[in-house]
């Protein structure tokens, strides 16, 4: 069973830090690319961040600004997002995500091979 245990969300003030993990398990993880989609109320779905497990290559969003992180302890087949200077505009629902390409990251109404339970992260002003 395909599963990607999100978590790490919560309610932070703005500038500050949050880290979200993401156990993988159920797949072979060198073969995907994972990362995390969000999706904030009344707007699109956005394409955070992967990282591409058999490369190590990394991709952000534009919106972020340098100001996330994402990661991989392979042996563990854990993702990490550390978010740092977060701001108002970064509260979402952060989704957990999989897939053989990278292509949903830039184009996120594609399908998605994997998709793991959201978490919730709110950021205070």
């Amino acid at each position: 069973e395909v599963q990607l245990q999100a978590s790490g969300g919560g309610l932070v003030q703005a500038g500050g830090s949050l880290r979200l993990s993401c156990a993988a398990s159920g797949f072979t993880f060198d073969d995907y690319a994972i990362g995390w989609f969000r999706q904030a109320p009344g707007k699109e779905r956005e394409g955070v961040s992967y990282i591409k497990i058999s490369t190590g290559t990394t991709y952000y969003a534009d919106s972020l600004k340098g100001r996330f992180t994402i990661s991989s302890d392979n042996a563990k087949n854990t993702v990490y997002l550390q978010m740092n200077s977060l701001s108002p505009e970064d509260t979402a629902v952060y989704y957990c995500v999989a897939d053989r390409y990278v292509s949903p990251w830039y184009f996120p109404n594609l399908r998605v091979d994997y998709w793991g339970k959201g978490t919730q992260v709110t950021v205070s002003s």
